[in-house]
């Protein structure tokens, strides 16, 4: 049974994404997923935490006013699509998280995740570095660089450091793209070990951290689309995580219709090279929409790929 465990929609992340949440729901049962992570971003707290898409046309007044409401608007809709589709595909409810400044984002986290029961989780994601995004592009990574002190190493080190924080104050279910920070890096195919040491014992330490917390490493075929070789985590992180008997998900980290599962195949290439032979997901059980009014418990599902492969409908 194929799936995603991290999806997002034009309709609630304006700018950054495309297509109506539905429409992106009613693809993916046509490609043949079996269920659907919907996890767009959670709200972000200060305007100096847009990215440059989001500042007009008041300088993001507008949109940072919007961003609470826009999120309710989604949960909602998300449980109407929930009920609607119940016989069709599975559908999980969460939210993609930031840790922009841990003092802020981590109460926030845990307020929408206390005030909302149909959220089902979230993903443990960082997205900026000394506050800055570091996923935009390559100059605003080399503005956040420049604020690690200059060097690459030392953004590197901090963003496991922060990645760091997040994980102990947040405890998320699925870690998402691991090492995002490689995407506009330098050399983003290269392997770390061996290159700076400082780098690979924090990156080792937060593998241990996710496997203390039971959490899921996110396999994100999105760095594929971006250009880089390997998806998230790339290999050696893989290979490090396989070593501690770690659990992967999977995720195409759609952004709109023509990103559900792009390069799905060629991720669960990946994966095969690497000796793996299940994914996991999370299920309610009984679906929420089904018949009957008994509260659903959430649980853990083991899926093997050539299950996934079966499921997966794609245009060759």
């Amino acid at each position: 049974m194929a799936f995603t465990m991290h999806s997002h929609s034009g309709q609630f992340c304006p700018g950054h994404a495309k297509d109506q949440l539905e429409e992106v729901i009613k693809h993916a049962i046509s490609v043949g997923y079996k269920t659907i992570g919907l996890t767009e971003h959670m709200p972000r707290t200060q305007l100096s935490d847009l990215y440059p898409e989001e500042l007009d046309p008041d300088n993001g007044k507008t949109a940072l006013a919007n961003f609470i409401p826009n999120h309710a608007s989604y949960l909602a809709e998300a449980q109407r699509l929930q009920a609607k589709y119940a016989s069709q595909i599975h559908i999980l409810i969460g939210f993609e998280g930031e840790w922009i400044r841990g003092s802020e984002y981590g109460p926030l986290i845990s307020s929408l995740l206390s005030s909302t029961p149909c959220v089902d989780y979230f993903i443990g994601s960082i997205h900026h570095t000394a506050g800055i995004p570091i996923d935009f592009d390559r100059a605003m990574f080399l503005q956040a660089q420049e604020a690690c002190g200059g060097e690459e190493e030392k953004l590197w080190e901090r963003y496991y450091d922060e990645q760091h924080e997040m994980l102990n104050a947040t405890r998320p279910k699925v870690v998402g793209h691991f090492d995002l920070v490689r995407l506009f890096s330098e050399e983003p195919d290269r392997r770390v070990k061996g290159w700076r040491e400082g780098v690979w014992r924090r990156m080792k330490r937060n593998l241990e951290e996710c496997k203390g917390l039971g959490a899921w490493l996110e396999v994100n075929t999105s760095a594929l689309r971006k250009g880089l070789e390997e998806p998230y985590p790339a290999r050696e992180v893989a290979e490090e995580w396989i070593k501690m008997g770690g659990k992967f998900t999977f995720s195409d980290d759609s952004h709109g219709i023509a990103q559900v599962a792009t390069n799905y195949a060629r991720g669960l290439d990946y994966l095969e090279s690497l000796g793996v032979t299940e994914l996991w997901t999370l299920e309610r059980v009984p679906h929420p929409g089904t018949e009957g009014d008994v509260k659903s418990e959430l649980r853990g599902k083991a899926v093997t790929i050539a299950e996934f492969r079966q499921s997966l409908r794609l245009e060759q």
